[in-house]
């Protein structure tokens, strides 16, 4: 398999999945800021120009983040990255939408890129506020979602983590939003575990 990632960006909670799983995959460095999602070669296997993109064994392609993680866990059961029974997978999809869906798109996309939401400078302080409000908001509803103990799910560890985990990464170590105790207390622990610290690594983010 090969992943299509752009240091720091979402596509980080993925190849955690991979690192988790622990089946040999290429990771492939696709910097956002350089342009590598537009060019020719990356559009011909995801012309949504998005990471992460997945290339499966087959020669398939996988997109969009929730089908990823989704797919990576229910094929990799030994991995125990999915709870068996379909509520307890339904609620690790719930967080996994949730970050992806909700967080990363309504709070960090305006702390990240004003530009794309008001054209004119003036008003890129405004966005700016309504960003970090907005995740303060995810921040805090993450936490009411919790409903296991050390991890998101009382099944234990799953896709729920490591989603949440990079919206949690980018508040702690690119905006210096406070969490939650308990998700600040979820982040510490994400980063004990050597599958993150490998992502990292390989990323250039340790």
């Amino acid at each position: 398999m090969k992943l299509y990632y752009s240091p720091g960006a979402c596509s980080l909670g993925i190849h955690v999945v991979l690192e988790e799983i622990g089946k040999p995959f290429e990771a492939v460095r696709s910097p956002i800021k350089d342009g590598a999602l537009l060019t020719p070669e990356f559009q011909a296997l995801n012309p949504k120009g998005k990471v992460p993109t997945l290339v499966r064994d087959d020669g398939s392609v996988l997109t969009q983040y929730t089908a990823i993680a989704f797919w990576l866990a229910a094929t990799n059961p030994a991995a125990g990255l999915l709870p068996a029974d379909a509520e307890g997978q339904a609620r690790a999809l719930e967080m996994v939408d949730f970050a992806t869906g909700t967080i990363h798109p309504q709070g960090f996309s305006r702390l990240f890129n004003q530009a794309r939401f008001a054209p004119s400078e003036a008003d890129h302080p405004a966005v700016k506020a309504q960003g970090l409000d907005l995740a303060t908001k995810g921040f805090a509803n993450a936490d009411k979602l919790w409903a296991g103990t050390d991890w998101v799910l009382p099944s234990g560890y799953s896709i729920a983590d490591s989603a949440l985990f990079f919206t949690e990464f980018w508040a702690v170590k690119r905006m210096n939003i406070t969490l939650p105790a308990r998700l600040q207390a979820h982040f510490e622990r994400m980063m004990a575990r050597p599958a993150v610290q490998r992502a990292l690594a390989t990323e250039g983010l340790a």
